[in-house]
């Protein structure tokens, strides 16, 4: 399994956020806030730092204040979002991380079992813990007959089972076979805010899958490389 964070965008207008409660906002402020975020951070938010030293310590100050007031006043973070792929989690965990599209505002979207075709595969977590029966029966060296006659019906043979003749290229019919440890891809954004909420839940203290965890621990590893205060300890501050 890998996972990829793709991007850190709206940083600039969550710290322009802290501005307008008690107006001191200004658009000549918020100009700035916009044109050094831009220099300290690199085009997919990552921050690299500037050449300039009174660019960094504003910055500084600014993501400081974010976190500090964040926590609690939970829309401000809600202008950050994170853009997030994850390739090869196992179907079954896949679900688990569905479970919280209403936190990704249903911005989702993963492999079907619909419209793509699944082999004899597994994710990697499961390489070694299981062997379908298909892959056990090949291993004894058994063959398994290509067609069989059950009430008078014949089924033809498919990956883990049989489906009945003249339905095996129906794709509603074929992913009945499936099994959730195959290798599952998908792509999802999340504000800030909501991340907190799935990382409490899918973390490595939790209960969750082991693969779900470690897709959860790899994105918060990833997302602190990019922003070092947008961390496990801000994470679980949050309150939502």
């Amino acid at each position: 399994m890998n996972v990829y964070l793709n991007s850190i965008d709206g940083i600039a207008d969550a710290i322009t956020t802290m501005f307008f409660s008690k107006r001191t906002w200004t658009r000549e402020l918020e100009e700035e806030i916009r044109a050094v975020c831009s220099r300290v951070n690199d085009r997919n938010g990552k921050y690299i730092g500037s050449s300039i030293k009174e660019e960094n310590d504003k910055y500084s100050r600014w993501i400081e204040q974010l976190v500090k007031w964040g926590w609690r006043h939970t829309t401000m973070l809600r202008f950050i979002d994170f853009s997030i792929t994850v390739e090869g989690l196992h179907r079954g965990g896949q679900d688990d991380w569905d479970s919280h599209a209403k936190r990704f505002e249903n911005r989702i979207i993963r492999s079907s079992t619909r419209l793509a075709n699944f082999g004899n595969e597994m994710s990697e977590w499961y390489q070694g813990k299981i062997i379908p029966t298909d892959m056990a029966i090949s291993i004894m060296g058994v063959e398994m007959p290509k067609q069989i006659e059950v009430h008078g019906d014949t089924y033809v043979k498919c990956v883990n089972g049989y489906i009945q003749k003249g339905m095996e290229d129906n794709p509603d019919v074929k992913r009945g076979l499936y099994m959730l440890s195959i290798p599952s891809n998908f792509i999802f954004k999340v504000n800030l805010t909501e991340f907190g909420h799935v990382y409490k839940e899918r973390n490595n203290n939790g209960t969750a899958n082991p693969e779900v965890k470690i897709a959860c621990e790899t994105m918060a590893d990833q997302i602190e490389s990019f922003q070092s205060h947008f961390n496990r300890d801000l994470f679980l501050r949050i309150k939502n």
